[in-house]
């Protein structure tokens, strides 16, 4: 048996009941098998995979806190430190109640190969909790934020683990987190990214991933000798991923078509309205049933059915598993060139698989969605030199390093013979700074 195989069938046996996390480590350890096939000996040697696979560190601890009529609630939150082989732990905080274990370890292997895609010093980690925030007051959150902060906080710190947000954990939930740390430490330090600008924020943050994600699909579609313009777009999700996606797209001379969320999908074949968009989901709170007030012409759609409109261009930006073969299947027929994630592994194995033999350029979230985390990190780059950079130049970085991210995919997937998937090069990219890093550290 092969040492890609080994190390899989370990993983699945030590961490049962853990499909999410299994499927991680499957898809990038068997898109690395030509580059760990060809350093087997080593690596085996030095068991360089089983110390990959394995967290660091897993915290697991009760968030007891109390609503608006007194009662007492109990959740459960994580905190996986996975690898800090090339820089503190970086990753980002779901609050959801689909969280449990498994997601957070899936969502932190990922995010080790996507940290060190972006060129950044940071290593990788994750966490969360299965509490949700929806229809909770701001006391509430206060006060759940409050009490995680209370646990978290003895295990992070600027040069430690520098959380950020995610799914449900926005600027406020944030700003509470940001509040009891230094509380509770007595340190005013960059211990958390995506904070206000009044305490040491980053401009373009909030728009990171979203334009990121624009300015890696631009390069991608460059490299094919295509681009950006007149080109007929789909995005699914309504959050700050794809509200931000869809303006850049719109500002490259692309049309967004399509918008989603938990409950349904809006078509609007003369463009979706971002202004109507950003007044329901981030003024108001609501769903897109609304849009339609806004738009009387445009069509909204209960449960899925997002991909099966004709378009040129298909950027999931929802959440995990939510592009599937059947939908795949849907895109080529319907004549789609490129199909670039915006969330965290938002297309299942089959339907990548299915992309890609049917000649979709195809990018990776831990390539496409990297523009969040490097954000990120240049945050935390002016929090540790106590400055400030304007919008322009943070965007001018940001853009620099996705174009950067894009060729370096290209180039590693060229070396090991497999041209034009950005899977593969994605993978290899940030497997190999990473694996190099852990050899000179000796067995830690």
């Amino acid at each position: 048996m092969s040492y890609v195989d080994e190390v899989i069938d370990l993983v699945v046996k030590k961490n049962p009941n853990e499909p999410e996390f299994h499927q991680a480590v499957k898809e990038v350890l068997e898109s690395l098998r030509v580059v760990i096939e060809a350093n087997e000996d080593k690596y085996r040697k030095e068991a360089l995979l089983e110390r990959l696979t394995e967290p660091e560190r897993q915290l697991l601890f009760r968030v007891p806190w109390v609503d608006d009529n007194g009662q007492v609630h109990v959740n459960k939150a994580y905190r996986v430190q996975f690898n800090s082989a090339i820089g503190p732990y970086k990753g980002g905080l779901r609050l959801h109640p689909s969280v449990n274990l498994s997601i957070i370890k899936f969502l932190g292997f990922e995010q080790i190969f996507k940290n060190s895609l972006t060129g950044l010093p940071i290593g990788g980690g994750k966490g969360g909790s299965d509490f949700d925030p929806k229809g909770k007051s701001d006391r509430e959150i206060m006060a759940f934020c409050q009490s995680f902060m209370a646990e978290l906080c003895k295990y992070i710190g600027a040069d430690t683990d520098v959380p950020a947000g995610d799914i449900g954990t926005g600027a406020r939930e944030i700003g509470y987190m940001f509040g009891q740390y230094k509380r509770i430490r007595g340190v005013f330090e960059g211990v958390l990214t995506g904070k206000g600008l009044t305490y040491g924020g980053s401009l373009v943050r909030t728009e990171a991933t979203g334009y990121g994600l624009l300015y890696f699909t631009e390069e991608m579609l460059k490299l094919a000798g295509k681009d950006m313009k007149d080109k007929v777009i789909a995005i699914s999700g309504a959050g700050n991923v794809a509200i931000y996606a869809a303006e850049k797209a719109v500002q490259m001379g692309a049309k967004v078509v399509t918008m989603s969320d938990s409950t349904g999908w809006i078509y609007d074949p003369e463009g979706i309205d971002l202004d109507a968009v950003k007044e329901i989901k981030e003024v108001k709170r609501a769903r897109l049933t609304e849009y339609k007030t806004y738009r009387p012409n445009s069509e909204y759609h209960e449960g899925a059915g997002v991909w099966s409109v004709k378009c040129d261009i298909a950027l999931p930006c929802a959440t995990q598993n939510e592009l599937h073969l059947e939908d795949a299947k849907q895109l080529v027929a319907n004549g789609c060139i490129a199909v670039a994630e915006g969330a965290n592994m938002p297309t299942t194995m089959e339907a990548t698989e299915y992309l890609q033999a049917n000649g979709v350029l195809f990018a990776p979230g831990k390539a496409s969605n990297a523009g969040g985390v490097a954000t990120s990190a240049l945050e935390m780059s002016q929090n540790s030199e106590r400055l400030s950079w304007s919008f322009e130049e943070v965007d001018a970085k940001l853009k620099n390093i996705m174009v950067n991210i894009c060729h370096n995919a290209t180039d590693a997937a060229k070396r090991y013979g497999c041209e034009g998937n950005y899977v593969v090069g994605a993978n290899i990219a940030g497997f190999e700074k990473v694996a190099a890093a852990m050899e000179a550290q000796g067995i830690v």
